[in-house]
């Protein structure tokens, strides 16, 4: 006789599990996740080409598609290394007066934003005309980084896709930060990095049924990425050891030393952009004149040309002489400025891995002077220093570490890398309170670390949840009177909840935005503080599910 509880389990099994299933067919999860995988196929692919066109535009005045600049340096007359980026220059600025509406290329600062305002879009010809435009800049020898270009481009491509998806808006913003995972495994080949640099930065967030979709775009990229380029870690790093457990003071006065030199990064970019803002000139000449400044200092530091992988990689193995490394984190923080204020393409993110190395470096060389039998070798301070002053920049010391440890192949370093980049970490944000990226934010008038209350008042508009007269109601023709408080149509709701407050108006006309006679619709107090309660669970849903 079989008991009446055995013969009701699989009823109870069905009413538990179907519920779940149903909950996960409607939010369409399976076209989600399918949507995922063919976007790190397509980023991974333009990953590629990104990389091939980089090198292809190098060829033509070094003779090198590698990222060994300053080897091949070596081999071409001193004015091929000095008209190259003056060239490339005059063709950035040409494209960006011409094409770029924006006059600008973009940046991981834009993926931050079209996650943060709900209907912002990346446009796919801005997208591939941007690559482009940092394609030649760092083919012709700009100092900046090729990743943040990269990871611009995955998102354009994923939120490419993700218009055309028919897809919920937190299943899109999802697509996006799979975009941006599958462009970071495949230019570092870092797939958990990918991962949670895209939770971490483009998110904010570390919700379940995001990361599914996530990681499957970071390690289709991956697979794909390492058939093309091979297996290796971007970095070759030689045999290391932490000496003794007293050298972690150590490792944490090299945390101070990586933030001091992360601010002082940033407020030079900041500095080099607000001048350039100040002088009026042609926008075709501005990558000009930057051309040359970076031509000039090419020819005697060729180290601070292109990416910069090469001169980051000759610093971990301990090849470059302290003297020369205090002066290529001059040198290489002045080259960047001059780049990215001079409009060239090109990212942070590979820059501030070069200032760690050198940071770290010539730390490491001071350290094993003073307690020779205690410091570690200068590779492993340089290891640290490029978590911790990366890690400073970005405001992303979780996903940095990963991708320290995946570009470097180390893993036994964790402790001390931590503690390095946390110090780092922590230490900027007490005096500059802000990322790189939310700097840029910032001067956009977008405050994304505020939370997203902050994003849903500064961009909701008016026309969001306003009510239209119908055609058949009085259509409102009238004169405003001198105390008759109104809004219009493009008005943001913190404005619209300040006005509502500030008179205690329960409804409010709506004028037309030209001719500001014509009333178009109301726009009611409870219909604003719903509206602005609705998004807000809408975002903690999308946080916590």
């Amino acid at each position: 006789m079989v008991p009446d509880f055995i013969k009701s389990l699989p009823t109870q099994v069905a009413q538990w599990v179907a519920p779940n299933i149903r909950a996960y067919l409607g939010e369409r999860q399976p076209r989600l996740w399918l949507l995922s995988l063919v976007i790190s196929l397509v980023v991974t692919v333009a990953a590629i080409l990104f990389r091939e066109l980089i090198g292809a535009v190098q060829l033509l005045w070094l003779k090198n598609g590698t990222e060994r600049i300053v080897s091949a340096a070596r081999d071409v007359e001193w004015y091929y290394i000095f008209l190259a980026p003056i060239i490339g220059g005059l063709i950035v600025g040409i494209l960006l007066q011409t094409l770029m509406p924006q006059r600008r290329t973009l940046s991981v600062a834009d993926v931050i934003e079209a996650r943060a305002v709900t209907g912002r879009k990346l446009g796919l010809r801005d997208g591939l005309l941007s690559a482009l435009i940092t394609a030649v800049s760092l083919g012709s020898g700009a100092s900046a980084g090729r990743e943040g270009p990269m990871i611009h481009l995955g998102a354009t491509l994923a939120n490419s896709a993700a218009r055309r998806s028919g897809l919920p808006e937190w299943s899109k913003r999802t697509l996006l930060g799979a975009g941006v995972a599958a462009a970071i495994s495949a230019s570092f080949n870092a797939p958990v990095a990918g991962v949670l640099f895209a939770h971490e930065v483009i998110l904010g967030h570390f919700a379940l049924r995001a990361f599914v979709p996530i990681v499957i775009a970071s390690s289709g990229a991956a697979i794909i990425s390492r058939a093309w380029f091979g297996e290796t870690a971007a970095f070759v790093i030689p045999d290391y050891h932490i000496a003794s457990y007293w050298e972690f003071p150590a490792f944490a006065l090299l945390g101070l030393v990586s933030a001091i030199v992360a601010i002082a990064f940033q407020f030079s970019l900041f500095s080099g952009d607000f001048l350039a803002r100040k002088i009026t000139m042609p926008l075709w000449l501005r990558p000009v004149l930057g051309g040359i400044a970076i031509g000039g200092m090419g020819v005697f530091l060729p180290h601070v040309l292109g990416v910069g992988y090469e001169a980051t990689d000759m610093a971990l193995q301990g090849h470059l002489p302290l003297v020369l490394m205090l002066v290529l984190i001059v040198a290489k923080t002045l080259a960047t400025t001059i780049t990215l204020a001079s409009r060239f393409g090109g990212g942070v993110f590979s820059p501030a891995l070069y200032l760690g190395a050198m940071s770290g470096g010539a730390f490491g060389i001071v350290a094993a002077n003073v307690l020779p039998n205690l410091a570690s070798s200068p590779a492993l301070y340089s290891i640290l220093g490029m978590g911790a002053v990366a890690g400073a920049v970005l405001g992303a010391p979780i996903s940095t570490t990963l991708i320290v440890f995946e570009l470097t192949g180390g893993y036994e370093l964790s402790i001390a890398l931590l503690l390095t980049v946390a110090i780092a970490h922590g230490i900027n944000q007490a005096i500059h309170g802000r990322s790189y990226f939310q700097w840029q934010l910032e001067m956009r008038g977008l405050f994304v670390q505020a939370g997203p209350h902050r994003a849903v008042v500064s961009n909701a508009k008016v026309m969001d949840f306003m009510t239209m007269l119908k055609p058949d109601e009085d259509s409102g023709f009238h004169e405003p009177k001198d105390d008759e408080p109104f809004l219009r149509p493009t008005d943001t709701l913190e404005t619209a909840l300040r006005v509502f407050d500030s008179g205690g108006h329960p409804k409010l006309p709506v004028i037309h935005e030209s001719d500001g006679t014509t009333i178009i619709g109301w726009a009611e107090q409870v219909k604003a503080l719903a509206y602005f309660n609705r998004k807000l669970i809408d975002a903690s849903e999308e946080e916590h599910r």
